[in-house]
């Protein structure tokens, strides 16, 4: 099984491959804000991928257009927490 670690306190997770980072994060009592309840409408559950953007799903052209509207974007390495679904190990930072 995949594991993701939230790199802003180390915390190490696994999860069964396909789960989003959100839902990971909110089984595990890890704050990730999401006002829209992962609908793809706010970008609030804007997370960095540190290691293993590879081995998430693809950005669909949605998420993208949300991303470049993003305060906090940093190109090759944002996605939305509610949209990345793991495919293998990654390691993930939440921004401030």
């Amino acid at each position: 099984m995949p594991k993701i670690v939230f790199t802003n306190d180390n915390t190490e997770v696994e999860v069964a491959e396909g789960t989003t980072i959100l839902e990971a994060a909110l089984e595990n009592n890890i704050i990730i804000n999401n006002d829209c309840d992962g609908n793809i409408i706010c970008g609030s559950c804007l997370v960095w991928i540190d290691d293993g953007i590879d081995r998430l799903s693809p950005v669909s052209a949605e998420e993208s257009e949300l991303l470049l509207q993003m305060e906090n974007y940093l190109p090759y390495r944002s996605r939305l927490a509610c949209q990345a679904r793991v495919q293998g190990d990654v390691n993930v930072a939440i921004p401030d």
